[in-house]
């Protein structure tokens, strides 16, 4: 464990926070440079004042803190975990190993953003005070002593993070996302026409089947939507994990709180039919990045994701020009649209010696069958030499 001059004693160490609440928007945000959409303040408030998470949701908030003289120097949004659900870095078989030994996995300590495989700083305050970033890392690893936690990981973290996580011994693990990034194209047909002729004649026939048959699409950010418009996002939004029988943790309420908090940098793209609003597609922004998170249709269509979710998005970002778009977590098919493989981190702390060494290998094992898959995926490149 790294020790440094703020490290302390576990029985000087303040209580974590319970609250996002307990802290100020202002000394929250101010830790980070470009602390992004899902760790922000306002996402993270948003989500406890709508009962998104919460111990009865199986998120608590436990929120470790390195005060300095006038102001916090560092902290982290971490949560107490009595399931793996919502997280997007799958450690369902590291469970059953542990449970299969007699060792219980739950409760575990995770810091991330709820929800959003979205990459980004996690240990706020390791960009601009690497000391108070270490010792942020000392809680943390206190907390899972001193609460006999199976583990703690962090996911999705920047390479500021990464490179004190490494410094601190944690178990490295990655995957990958497919990413679109803007050069400076002039509008959507600069950017296919720096395609392959089959992905670029893909891509055509996919809007013009969907225009043809009548859909149009509208954006409008969290200053516009009325009623009507939040209604329809948390329908579709439910419409989709209805659809896979997953458990929908987010509300109409958290909607309209980043609606309002948010104000442009929340963003609702609105599918209609003949005029009538059947689907949509849920973003937010910052100044270079567009992200989606979440779609929904309320009738059965083909190709409309596809508009609504990528290629609405790539027009948006050109239009206002935006460097990046990350449209979510997974799908190789994403390449042949234009969103291209980036590498995504998440670190891990394991409490059981032994359990520790049995998970590294089987990192090893999967990372050595990550980069095969990234020599596959570079054969997929849509752009043209």
């Amino acid at each position: 464990m790294p020790k440094n001059s703020l490290t302390t004693s576990a029985a000087e160490l303040p209580a974590p926070l319970a609250h996002f609440s307990d802290i100020r928007r202002a000394d929250w945000n101010g830790l980070a440079r470009a602390i992004g959409p899902f760790v922000d303040w306002r996402f993270l408030a948003s989500l406890e004042e709508a009962g998104c998470i919460g111990p009865a949701c199986g998120w608590t908030p436990c929120l470790p803190l390195i005060r300095g003289n006038r102001e916090p120097r560092a902290a982290a949004p971490a949560f107490l975990k009595s399931h793996s659900h919502g997280e997007f870095v799958f450690d369902w078989a590291w469970a059953r190993a542990s449970h299969a030994n007699g060792m219980p996995w739950y409760p575990k300590l995770l810091v991330a953003a709820p929800f959003s495989p979205v990459p980004g700083p996690r240990l706020l305050g390791a960009e601009k005070d690497r000391t108070a970033a270490l010792a942020l890392i000392d809680r943390i690893e206190a907390m899972v002593h001193e609460r006999a936690l199976s583990s703690a990981g962090v996911n999705f973290c920047d390479e500021h993070d990464a490179s004190v996580l490494r410094e601190a011994g944690w178990l490295e693990r990655f995957d990958w996302q497919f990413h679109w990034h803007n050069p400076g194209y002039r509008d959507f047909e600069d950017f296919l026409d720096h395609l392959k002729r089959k992905p670029r004649k893909n891509i055509r026939a996919e809007r013009r089947r969907v225009h043809d048959d009548g859909w149009r699409f509208e954006w409008k950010n969290g200053g516009e939507l009325n009623d009507a418009d939040l209604e329809l996002a948390d329908h579709c939004y439910q419409s989709t994990f209805a659809l896979y029988g997953n458990l929908p943790m987010l509300n109409r309420r958290f909607f309209e709180l980043c609606a309002q908090r948010f104000g442009e940098q929340f963003l609702l793209c609105i599918a209609r039919h003949n005029d009538e609003p059947l689907a949509a597609a849920i973003f937010w922004r910052d100044e270079s990045r567009l992200y989606g998170r979440y779609w929904g249709s309320l009738v059965e269509t083909k190709d409309v994701h596809f508009e609504t979710c990528y290629y609405q998005g790539i027009e948006y970002c050109i239009r206002h020009g935006l460097e990046w778009f990350e449209p979510g977590a997974q799908g190789e098919h994403k390449i042949r649209r234009g969103f291209l493989p980036q590498k995504t981190r998440s670190f891990h702390l394991i409490r059981h010696a032994g359990l520790r060494r049995a998970i590294a290998d089987w990192l090893q094992h999967e990372a050595s069958a990550l980069r095969e898959y990234r020599r596959h995926l570079d054969t997929l490149d849509p752009f043209a030499p």
